[in-house]
């Protein structure tokens, strides 16, 4: 493979890769030095691109790694992450009520969600929000097919017990 496919495949997921990133680390900066340190790891190793497969699951397993080893980092230095809420501002026609029962509905799916056992967490992640197929799933998180709709079934519906409870 050659440069154009950094710039083909790599980068067109970098969106996709940050927010896997931020939803295990919970932290804007981290998630973004995750990503950085990924792509400066890929652009270092791009002669070795012809061995990779599947590029796109070998990015999204090597930033899920990445992002679980600095949150074991992180945890080990008893350093607090700080729950930062991403601030998107956007111009509508919502009243700040309105504006802020979305904010408190999100924020309740986030607790949520961060609540789901790890491989619930990190395959509803990847299902609802990047929308990646059984298989991508499966090839990014090293695990089979069964095993990611199993989850995602679990998944979904103690999303379901969890906000039945809010």
């Amino acid at each position: 493979m050659s440069t154009d496919t950094f710039h083909s495949i790599i980068l067109p997921l970098k969106e996709k890769l940050f927010r896997l990133a931020y939803g295990i680390v919970r932290d804007r900066a981290e998630a973004e030095d995750i990503l950085q340190d990924l792509l400066l790891k890929l652009w270092s190793r791009k002669d070795e691109w012809d061995r990779i497969e599947n590029m796109e699951a070998y990015c999204y397993r090597a930033i899920k790694n990445m992002s679980l080893d600095r949150l074991a980092s992180l945890a080990i230095r008893n350093t607090v992450l700080p729950q930062q809420e991403e601030q998107r501002y956007f111009v509508d026609n919502h009243s700040p009520h309105q504006e802020l029962i979305r904010k408190e509905e999100r924020h309740m799916i986030d607790r949520c969600i961060r609540a789901l056992p790890e491989t619930q967490r990190l395959v509803f992640r990847l299902r609802e929000v990047d929308e990646l197929s059984y298989r991508q799933i499966a090839e990014t998180l090293n695990i089979s097919e069964e095993l990611v709709k199993v989850s995602l079934f679990r998944a979904r519906k103690r999303m379901k017990e969890l906000l039945s409870r809010h």
